[in-house]
């Protein structure tokens, strides 16, 4: 058992390491210009060379992220609840949530830019909308999926809507509404990254951008590696977070690892 939690503990590290190797190796005996794809190790060399850039750019691109992913979290939490609490208001509602998602985001930033301008604020907006969608499907799914033998035998017992909603609807959407967090995050970043490219004069997404017209490719790769790091880093801390508080529902080989 500690021969396996330590090989699943060092698989992350050793896979990482076998594809900068295959990447490195690949670039230099097909001769590939650096212009095109450039090896880890000229990418490590910019990163470090404009990491002042980067770090300042990734704190904006985080900022903006995490204010929308907060306000995804808090009102995709909200409208779950109320899409879950009714199987009409769902079947009502799921067409319009469908269809909104269905919406390319990029397409919404110059609306975004004509009421904010540029800057923070299209940028957190579009985190919030690109990832609000998998938290209110995941919420509304836990309260929509409960058995109606269940809820007839409580109130065959007494118990009132609220109650059952309260007492088994959201302990049950727990492990939905945590699990839709590791999406959620990920998808603030893009949102993030979608907007700062195109009406931003700070982050990741502008400074990718300038790197592009500049023909400066190992920046640009620079620029996705920091973004890697940071996705990582706040997936790593909703699992975290996941198990934490929904530790009770995972019974799997993957959760007990």
């Amino acid at each position: 058992m500690n021969r396996r939690f330590d090989m699943v503990r060092a698989a992350p590290w050793l896979f990482t390491l076998a594809f900068l190797a295959i990447w490195e190796g690949s670039v230099h005996i097909l001769k590939i210009p650096p212009f095109f794809l450039p090896p880890p190790t000229l990418v490590a060399k910019t990163f470090v060379e404009f990491w002042r850039p980067i770090y300042t750019n990734s704190l904006f691109t985080l900022s903006t992220t995490m204010v929308g992913f907060a306000l995804a979290v808090g009102f995709g939490l909200l409208l779950g609840l109320v899409i879950g609490w009714s199987r009409t208001i769902y079947a009502g509602t799921y067409p319009l949530m469908i269809g909104f998602n269905a919406i390319p985001k990029v397409a919404i930033v110059p609306i975004l830019v004509l009421w904010f301008g540029i800057g923070f604020i299209p940028a957190a907006l579009t985190a919030f909308l690109i990832s609000f969608f998998p938290i209110v499907v995941n919420v509304a799914t836990g309260l929509a999926t409960i058995e109606p033998e269940l809820e007839d035998v409580l109130k065959a017992l007494g118990a009132s809507k609220l109650d059952i909603m309260r007492k088994i609807g959201i302990p049950r959407t727990l492990p939905y509404f945590f699990g839709s967090l590791k999406i959620a995050i990920t998808l603030a970043f893009v949102g993030s990254v979608i907007s700062e490219s195109i009406a931003s004069n700070h982050g990741i997404g502008n400074l990718m951008l300038q790197a592009q017209a500049q023909f400066q490719v190992p920046l640009v790769f620079a620029g996705l590696v920091a973004l890697a790091i940071e996705g990582i880093v706040m997936y790593w801390l909703m699992a975290v977070l996941e198990r934490r508080m929904t530790g009770w529902a995972q019974r799997s080989g993957f959760a007990q690892t």
